[in-house]
């Protein structure tokens, strides 16, 4: 019997000791019977900083390692300790997947892919004509990016620094022809009038950041709200857009088609998208089970 390869995984950022990405990938590799080991890097609890990057690459093919997903602070910090970048990756300026090959060390981007899955099965037939982008981030460049890919129109992005998000917008129209504006949050109220969709790309709304990112009165039945933020999964914007008679796309679904994409990537097999998408739910559960009880 031919000897199954076994893959060492790490996920390098800053705070990621409690990811639910690692127990996810293993346990999809459990299923299809690959040994797959995955371990946080936290930069925090090892004091490294993230312009360490290209060391902690090193460290890692020196270990053993097969590939990293990189996170925040460092997926735009790693572009330059590759050898090789995978186009859309390059575009975007952000790598959240590095592969540890006999090719080098070479790059991609699953956040954007992810999301693009993510919208298309999980919000099915919307309308793209005009939609609002919360947050110029690089969360929301790759998001940016693969709603223009789904076929999005006109995009809006909105940003509290208004420099980035003219620095997205520019970047956005090299690359793609569809038209995209940028808006101060000010004009928000006319935005969310007249838009099909709005897509939340900021902290707000994680545990750590409470609140919504707009006054919920603004969202309206003829607008879709997609929320990146997965922990909680139930945030206080998605419950305000389901009161509204909204449609919404919760961000488990992007965590979840993310992670898909890295794990084919990494191991070379398809995983199955509905199954990871199960496991995530039960673990958010387990979760929210475990900080229910008492201390």
């Amino acid at each position: 019997m031919t000897a199954v390869r076994p893959f060492l995984v790490g996920l390098v950022g800053s705070g990621v000791t409690p990811s639910l990405t690692p127990p996810l990938h293993m346990a999809e590799a459990a299923a299809l019977g690959i040994p797959y080991v995955y371990r946080p890097v936290d930069i925090d609890r090892l004091g490294l900083r993230a312009e360490q990057i290209g060391e902690i690459l090193r460290w890692a093919r020196a270990l053993g390692f097969d590939a990293l997903n990189v996170t925040h602070p460092a997926k735009q910090l790693v572009l330059e300790h590759l050898d090789a970048v995978d186009p859309v990756a390059a575009a975007l300026g952000a790598v959240n997947t590095v592969l540890l090959g006999p090719d080098g060390d070479v790059g991609f981007n699953t956040d954007t892919s992810g999301f693009a899955t993510a919208l298309s099965t999980g919000l099915p037939g919307v309308t793209l004509d005009d939609v609002v982008l919360l947050g110029a981030g690089g969360a929301g460049s790759a998001v940016a990016d693969a709603l223009l890919r789904l076929g999005v129109a006109h995009l809006t992005v909105v940003d509290v620094d208004p420099a980035r998000a003219g620095a997205l917008a520019e970047s956005l129209r090299q690359r793609h022809t569809a038209a995209v504006a940028v808006a101060g949050s000010a004009e928000l109220p006319g935005l969310l009038r007249r838009a099909d969709g709005v897509v939340h790309c900021t902290p707000t709304g994680m545990a750590a950041h409470p609140g919504t990112p707009f006054d919920p009165q603004l969202l309206h039945p003829g607008l879709w709200v997609a929320d990146i933020v997965y922990r909680p999964l139930e945030t206080e914007l998605l419950r305000a857009a389901r009161a509204a008679g909204c449609r919404t796309l919760d961000g488990g679904h992007m965590a979840v088609h993310q992670a898909v994409d890295a794990f084919a990537l990494i191991t070379g097999r398809t995983p199955d998208a509905a199954r990871m998408g199960r496991h995530f739910r039960d673990l958010v559960g387990a979760e929210r089970a475990d900080l229910a009880l008492p201390a």
